[in-house]
């Protein structure tokens, strides 16, 4: 089986993060590279084993995370299928066949919530990419801009805590957000992210969950 690690270690996939990365921080966006897809495959492998995934599915979880963005430096708006793609591409010979379209469809999945989840990878890897806003996604170069005339920046600068945790007793995902309001504004939030959140809850759901967001501990579910 694939083991994250040897796709840690693949220099095609760091290479193409690596562009990534360059590519959307030219077109201004938020941090995509190497910071953004460790969270995103750590918070991914652990919401696996939290919720009971398989070993094996947990190693699945956290490649689908290292390499859910990749394929950005071939365009933003398919992003998610260049990415899959590319993924196929490298590792076709070296995984099984089931579980190389596990990932591919997690990968695929994580940015559109008009696709159908049918996959409890691909939930796990909405979860974690979707959870991630924080200060430090904002990238050097709109540090040097003024905030204000980008609220993703803003949003982002302002959350200065972030936490994915799971209670598997109440059967609940929480995710707690710390926004500093002398930053933005929790309606800021929710003025860029409710698409995001909404797409939360249909992987909570999927997972057998609750989705619960409390913002500067204000709960909402």
């Amino acid at each position: 089986m694939l083991a994250l690690q040897q796709v840690k270690d693949n220099p095609f996939i760091n290479d193409f993060i690596q562009q990534s990365e360059k590519y959307l921080r030219a077109l201004g966006y938020t941090d995509h590279g190497f910071r953004h897809i460790g969270i995103v495959s750590d918070r991914a492998v652990k919401l696996a084993k939290d919720v009971g995934l398989s070993a094996a599915q947990q190693e699945l979880a956290g490649i689908a995370g290292y390499c859910h963005d990749m394929g950005n430096f071939m365009g933003r708006t398919q992003h998610h299928y260049w990415s899959a793609i590319l993924f196929s591409q490298i590792f076709s010979a070296q995984v099984e066949p089931d579980d190389l379209s596990s990932v591919m469809q997690a990968i695929v999945s994580h940015d559109k919530n008009e696709l159908k989840l049918v996959n409890e990878i691909a939930a796990v890897l909405i979860l974690a990419d979707k959870s991630d806003v924080h200060r430090s996604r904002v990238v050097a170069d709109s540090l040097s801009r003024d905030m204000a005339e980008d609220i993703h920046d803003r949003v982002n600068y302002a959350a200065t805590e972030n936490k994915l945790a799971i209670n598997t007793r109440k059967k609940e995902i929480l995710l707690k957000i710390i926004i500093d309001t002398s930053v933005a504004e929790p309606i800021d939030y929710f003025e860029i992210f409710i698409d995001r959140m909404t797409f939360c809850r249909q992987a909570a759901s999927y997972l057998g969950y609750k989705f619960i967001l409390t913002i500067n501990n204000f709960r909402l579910s």
